[in-house]
């Protein structure tokens, strides 16, 4: 037998050995949860039985508390034991199918033999409990794997270094049980299982990378000391990946600390949600909880307003040139994304804080009870020594007052005594029972029919200003629309202004009109109620993630910052992947402005893993500073321009190519379009010939097929093929669009086919014909 033979040989050996040992504790598991699951379904069925039910006195009720709690407490343990015995049984179930990954023989300094460290998914000790078969990709020991060749190694442990050497490196690929394919490799991680897993089609969801995890992500993972991690990678270079496996490294260390519930992700739409929902999970752990700034804006703006979303306002600033309002709302837009316009606010609070505050009349049945102006003497008449916060909070208790005063007027107005004569049974009962719970009469009183009258109408004028009380509580007088609307008139004549301040004025108050705050204002807006108001921090959340950070504002990344005082935050983002109207620009994610340099920790990633070398190296030349993008050596096909000049046979020739990619056996091809009108009209077109499916922002997830969907909702998604609908001149001209011309050709794995109605667009003048194959139909 060869050495390599022998080699294999030992490893079969080695994972038959460890296979046995998991169908041991599996056996023990199933035997422990189904006796456990079998004692919970008694204690259920039993639990009364079991209490011994006495009410007679105040000691008997307490014994039968007590009675009571003991037996919940035994359940409650049961159901607890049952459900950790269930996860490992779990985990243990997916450790059998792929048990490791990976090998390193390390010899410690000092000693005289090296340890054979198998690292996989998950820990799996011996029989005994003495010895790791195998060790947790998370563990201090397995950075080994990650971090190092052959040679001089090492690796953290609290409070020391422990250093050595690596004599052995292997790679393994297991599946169902057995060894597929195992190589050693003097890498970090070898490009053979790179080339396989990165061979294979795309999924609906994002797939674990721990098995092939390279030193750069590995560096990402394992970061715990930087309250803001920024990495700034090229397209396909593994940036979310990486991170959702540094959520997950944070979930093992910080094991007893810190709970899946403290993190939170806030991702680019709802369907990456989807999209990457299973990656925590296969590695064991509980989702952490996900959002999109959207929604965490709309959730506190409140059900009275509705915010724009950022793909509408991206759909206006693509497609309404024309619009009258265009260029003062795209002024609007570049002024209110930057630190300049927070600045302006904290100013504007300055100014509100020596009585310029506006306030709403408070309304009670048709008729203002306090008017705006009465409120508003009296906030000026506390002063301008206090906080602003504070003198918001005396002048609601002031109201309060007020407003429990007028309550006791109104009780006695004609209005109160007819509702409580309209009363219906049902509720003049339920009123009655509530008059007989506060004990203010007897039942052989309630003759008292003056008695009963002034009672039962003290309980309707209560009931009708409760939720006027409610809203003072809730600031509910402030007038907040009107006080932001406020900032974009001559308060500050005297102060410079920015560029083109009368229309960015003009078209704020043009577009307040409606209920539906422009996008650009919803920041901005709730960042002004915060400083008014005080408060509105989240210090339960200890880690944010923010993927597509280039798409974020610097206003809204500092927004993000004073809402999550207490939380690290991971940001993740790439430049050439900017797409909505106010996304950063320039050399950096992030302004020392908004985080602080010396807390702040920057890793680049330029090598891409996703598409083909054909495809990154088309892709490189669309964008500034593409030629630093290093593609993995994976060959394929190179990307396919088709210029057509009739419609019809567009159309036909996409069809077709659909077919051909889907006979190829693809199973995830996009056709990628500009805008939401663009999809629209290509799924129209493009029906009658295949059978394709509708992507649209308020899709969640989508099934293995060939989609139409916008570019700014394929953002960090991949498909095996991509089509770009239509790659002309009259679609993609602007220099602005080129981040999302860029943004639709990387997300092809395998395959990336350009179709143009007409005359290319200018951007591919930028990539050497060599690199592209071209059609003229």
């Amino acid at each position: 037998m060869t050495e390599t033979g022998k080699d294999w040989h030992e490893e079969e050996k080695r994972i038959e050995q460890v296979l046995n040992e998991l169908d041991q504790k599996l056996h023990s598991l199933k035997s422990k949860t189904g006796w456990l699951k079998e004692d919970i379904i008694d204690l259920r069925k039993n639990f009364w039985d079991d209490v011994t039910l006495n009410l007679a006195d105040v000691n008997e009720a307490i014994e039968t508390f007590s009675s009571i709690k003991q037996q919940a407490e035994v359940l409650s343990e049961r159901e607890r034991s049952h459900q950790q015995f269930y996860s490992q049984l779990k985990r243990l179930l997916k450790v059998k199918d792929s048990p490791y990954f990976g090998r390193v023989d390390f010899l410690e300094e000092g000693e005289q033999k090296a340890e054979a460290v198998y690292i996989g998914l998950s820990s799996l000790m011996d029989e005994k409990e003495e010895r790791f078969l195998i060790y947790d990709w998370r563990a201090p020991i397995s950075s080994l794997f990650y971090n190092h060749g052959r040679g001089p190694a090492q690796y953290d442990v609290p409070g020391e270094t422990i250093a050595g050497a690596i004599e052995l490196k292997r790679q393994f690929l297991i599946k169902n049980g057995k060894l597929k394919s195992m190589f050693n490799t003097d890498m970090a991680i070898g490009d053979k299982l790179l080339l396989e897993v990165l061979g294979q089609q795309a999924n609906v969801q994002m797939k674990s990378i721990v098995a092939t995890i390279q030193k750069e992500q590995n560096q990402i993972i394992r970061n715990e000391t930087s309250r803001f991690l920024v990495v700034q990678g090229a397209a396909g270079s593994g940036k979310t990946s990486a991170a959702l496996q540094r959520a997950a490294y944070l979930l093992y260390r910080g094991r007893g600390q810190i709970e899946s519930n403290q993190m939170l992700l806030f991702s680019p739409n709802l369907l990456f949600n989807s999209y990457v929902a299973n990656v925590l999970p296969e590695l064991g752990e509980e989702n952490i909880q996900q959002t999109t700034f959207q929604e965490y804006l709309q959730l506190h703006l409140g059900k009275d307003v509705s915010c724009e979303n950022p793909f509408d306002q991206l759909e206006f600033c693509l497609t309404a040139p024309e619009n009258e309002d265009y260029k003062s709302r795209m002024h609007a837009i570049a002024y209110k994304a930057g630190l300049a316009f927070k600045n302006f606010i904290d100013e504007y609070v300055r100014y509100l804080a020596e009585g310029h505050l506006l306030f709403k009349n408070i309304v009670f049945r048709g008729k203002r009870i306090v008017t705006s102006g009465q409120i508003q003497d009296y906030f000026r008449s506390l002063g301008a020594s206090g906080s602003l916060s504070h003198r918001i909070e005396l002048t609601a208790k002031w109201l309060l007052h007020l407003l429990r005063k007028q309550e006791k007027r109104e009780r006695k107005k004609e209005w109160a005594l007819e509702k409580s004569n309209l009363l219906d049974q049902e509720e003049y009962l339920r009123v009655y029972k509530q008059l007989q719970e506060e004990r203010q009469f007897t039942e052989d009183t309630f003759d008292d029919y003056e008695r009963e009258q002034a009672l039962l109408a003290k309980i309707i004028v209560e009931r009708e200003f409760r939720p006027l009380k409610m809203a003072v509580k809730a600031l509910g007088f402030i007038d907040f629309k009107g006080t932001y609307l406020q900032l974009f008139s001559d308060w500050n004549a005297g102060e410079v202004r920015p560029d083109h301040w009368e229309g960015i004025c003009a078209y704020t108050k043009k577009s307040f009109c409606t209920n539906r705050f422009p996008y650009e204002d919803a920041t901005p807006y709730l960042y002004l109620k915060n400083q008014i108001k005080g408060g509105m921090k989240n210090t339960a959340i200890r880690h944010l993630f923010i993927d597509e950070a280039q798409d974020y504002s610097p206003f809204q990344l500092a927004f993000l910052k004073t809402l999550f005082p207490s939380s690290k935050m991971t940001i993740l983002g790439d430049l050439n992947q900017a797409i909505l109207a106010h996304s950063v620009h320039g050399k950096d994610l992030l302004s020392e402005d908004v985080f602080e340099t010396e807390k702040t920790e920057t890793i680049r990633l330029i090598r891409s893993y996703r598409s083909t070398r054909e495809i990154v190296e088309f892709t490189k030349p669309l964008i500034k500073g593409g030629d630093e993008i290093e593609p993995f050596n994976r060959s394929g096909v190179k990307p396919v321009l088709t210029i057509s000049a009739d419609p019809a046979e567009h159309h036909e020739r996409i069809a077709a190519r659909i077919a051909a990619l889907q006979h190829e056996g693809h199973e995830s091809i996009a056709v990628i379009c500009k805008t939401v009108q663009e999809c629209k009209e290509a799924f129209s077109c493009l029906k009658a010939h295949t059978e394709l499916k509708l992507i649209d922002k308020e899709t969640r997830s989508f099934q293995k097929d060939v989609v139409v969907i916008p570019v700014y909702l394929a953002k960090g998604i991949e498909f095996d093929a991509v089509i770009i609908y239509d790659g002309s001149k009259t679609q993609y001209w602007r220099e602005r669009e080129r981040t999302l011309f860029y943004t639709a050709c990387t997300r092809a794995m395998h395959e990336l086919h350009l179709f143009a109605l007409g005359e290319k667009s200018p951007f591919l003048d930028d990539v050497p014909e060599r690199l592209y194959t071209m059609k003229r139909e």
